[in-house]
């Protein structure tokens, strides 16, 4: 049997010490979001009388309910958009023996080198040209283009790794390359579409610099650029700050529990392989 030795006390004390850094700024985000405009005592003074009034007056007069539903529609559909473009473009990647495939497999990681700022301006003319300014599609088209790339990267690397016995058998008994990919190497691609999901589902949801530019002059927000309203020249109400916030966390949150036991072997597999 294992001894609780020295060693694991240090352990645990290390554990908990970082866990309480962790959870200090959640406990004053939570502290703020539910504080009455009145108490101006510390931050870290615990609220002796909480209200959810913040919450409502964040919801109406940042008009968060339709920036949640544009950052959902946004998150999800530049995520479709990206795990089925670079699933299927990193196959013939991984598999191809031709000079073509590594050619065309650094060509697609120059997407990673360049930064997004050099095209800026050209994207933002396109879009323009497009009729898309002020709606998520242009939102879309641009985290689908940017991310797709990286995400790419993850799924070539992780096909490198797999076997090809069974796609081998597939293709002896009559299957298509397309069918092959479809019944037999898409289900093994879970554990590293669930960690290419999370990463780009997170950095869409958070990206305030695109919305803020395209959808600019329009009704149309996405929560980033909604919670930044509240920030005036003179005067930010700083409860109602940490109440968008905490709205803004729940979307996220709800989904990480809804799949947290595939997220956290989506990311173990995706590691492995």
């Amino acid at each position: 049997m294992n001894r609780y030795r020295k060693r694991t006390f240090v352990l645990e004390l290390a554990m908990i010490a970082v866990a309480l850094v962790v959870a200090f700024p959640v406990y004053v985000l939570v502290n703020l979001a539910v504080r009455p405009v009145s108490d101006t005592s510390s931050p870290i003074r615990p609220t002796t009388s909480p209200t959810l009034d913040n919450f409502s007056q964040a919801w109406q007069q940042g008009g968060l309910g339709g920036a949640l539903l544009n950052s959902v529609l946004v998150t999800a559909g530049s995520v479709v958009i990206i795990l089925a473009v670079s699933s299927f473009a990193a196959y013939p990647l991984a598999r191809s023996t031709a000079r073509w495939s590594r050619g065309l497999f650094l060509l697609v990681m120059l997407g990673l080198i360049l930064p997004f700022q050099l095209a800026a301006l050209p994207l933002y003319q396109t879009m323009r040209d497009l009729h898309l300014l002020g709606t998520p599609w242009a939102l879309i088209l641009f985290h689908s283009g940017l991310q797709v790339p990286f995400t790419t990267f993850l799924y070539t690397g992780f096909l490198r790794a797999l076997p090809r016995d069974f796609e081998d058998a597939a293709l002896i008994d009559g299957c298509t390359p397309a069918q092959s990919f479809r019944h037999v190497v898409l289900p093994m691609l879970r554990p590293i579409t669930v960690t290419a999901l999370v990463l780009n589902a997170v950095a869409v949801w958070n990206d305030f610099f695109t919305p803020l530019l395209y959808l600019s002059g329009s009704t149309q927000q996405t929560l980033p650029v909604a919670i930044a309203g509240f920030f005036g020249q003179y005067v930010t109400d700083w409860n109602l700050v940490f109440a968008a916030l905490a709205i803004s966390i729940v979307p996220v949150l709800t989904v990480y529990f809804v799949l947290q036991r595939s997220i956290i072997s989506g990311f173990a597999g995706g590691l492995k392989g």
